[in-house]
């Protein structure tokens, strides 16, 4: 749904950098990876303002944004629609949210950031503009203070996302980065974690005094919940 033989960018992997633009936002012009400075980031896209289905993640956004701030996490939104636009939808959210959206929503009406992350949609016809091009589908990217994309997700025009989920991996990852463990099926902060596989087992014995030895690869320990988050 793009234009007739237009490329397609480099596909953005796990580990890649994240590329930088200039852009206006709703709370005025950035340079994005000024932005991110020594902060993690999540940036998100959503198809377009005044939908219903986006009314509702942004305010979730919105009413979780201080456990993200609480954690070194900025938010930055993403559509392509003007910042007008934004700025009269971001009314609506707040009155039928209950919350003050305060983090910026980024107008990218010609696509080009969307393009360079690979957010236009290619799948559903009816997720396009009066002219027939594609707006974005629902991607999330977190991205660390090094720059370095270290999640990607994407979701149809038809899912709205799960905000506890970006939370909780942001958790994940800050958590690993921290303790080199990793983090099991459904764990949340408090519940036990796994130890990194290139820890020997006598040095997580030493590290960890409760450690737990299912299998000589599967070896859990409590980690306290202060141990769980990046340095703020």
């Amino acid at each position: 749904m793009g234009s007739a033989g237009e490329d397609r960018p480099a596909p953005l992997r796990l580990g890649s950098i994240a590329p930088n633009f200039q852009a206006e936002t709703t709370n005025g012009p950035i340079d994005f990876h000024e932005f991110i400075g020594d902060k993690w980031v999540v940036l998100f896209s959503h198809p377009e303002d005044y939908t219903p289905v986006c009314t509702t993640e942004l305010g979730a956004f919105a009413k979780l944004e201080p456990e993200f701030t609480k954690r070194g996490v900025k938010l930055i939104g993403l559509s392509a629609n003007t910042i007008d636009s934004h700025g009269g939808w971001i009314k609506d959210i707040d009155e039928i949210s209950g919350s003050q959206l305060r983090f910026p929503i980024i107008g990218d009406k010609e696509r080009k950031v969307a393009y360079a992350y690979d957010m236009l949609d290619h799948q559903d016809t009816t997720n396009v503009d009066q002219k027939g091009i594609a707006f974005t589908i629902r991607s999330v990217f977190i991205i660390d203070p090094k720059k370095t994309i270290r999640l990607i997700l994407s979701y149809p025009a038809s899912t709205g996302r799960n905000t506890a989920e970006v939370l909780r991996v942001v958790d994940s990852l800050q958590t690993g980065d921290k303790n080199k463990v990793t983090t099991p099926i459904n764990w949340v902060p408090g519940d036990d974690v796994i130890v990194h596989p290139s820890v020997k087992t006598e040095q997580a014995k030493e590290q960890y005094p409760h450690l737990k030895i299912v299998k000589p690869y599967l070896r859990f320990t409590p980690l306290p919940k202060e141990q769980t988050r990046a340095a703020v």
